[in-house]
């Protein structure tokens, strides 16, 4: 258990430090687009700010794609799970917090695995808080 605990909390910190600076690059580019388009009396209903829209929104993805692919790399190295589309598919499905089963996972990673999936709510939690105060702020005229 001290070594599922000890990987867990490896991962985590990696998974959320990645999220972070993430999130901190995002809101810089935000904050210089904010400034053009005050600049620019670009309206809040624009084809530009849409497409910001649009990037925000694929940057998140590929940020929460990328910290599932840390734990899918994990299981796939230490063998907790048999092939890397599988850690994938079983990764998604933690960090979700969908979890069909264990059947994929060696029962001696289990604990790794339902981390991953307060990690992953925590994480999604903090996208959605990100993406409604920008959304939020993009509204405003």
């Amino acid at each position: 258990m001290i070594g599922q605990l000890t990987a867990s909390t490896l991962l985590v910190t990696a998974t959320v430090t990645f999220h972070g600076f993430g999130l901190a690059l995002l809101s810089r580019i935000l904050r210089g687009e904010a400034r053009e388009e005050r600049d620019h009396h670009v309206p809040a209903l624009s084809v530009r700010t849409l497409g910001f829209t649009l990037l925000i929104v694929g940057s998140l993805f590929m940020l929460h794609g990328v910290e599932i692919w840390i734990y899918a790399l994990f299981f796939d190295l230490v063998g907790a799970v048999q092939g890397l589309e599988t850690s994938v598919y079983f990764s998604t499905i933690s960090y979700a917090a969908i979890g069909y089963s264990d059947h994929y996972i060696d029962p001696d990673w289990r604990l790794v695995a339902a981390i991953e999936g307060i990690n992953g709510l925590l994480l999604l939690g903090w996208s959605t808080a990100f993406f409604v105060t920008i959304v939020a702020r993009l509204g405003r005229d």
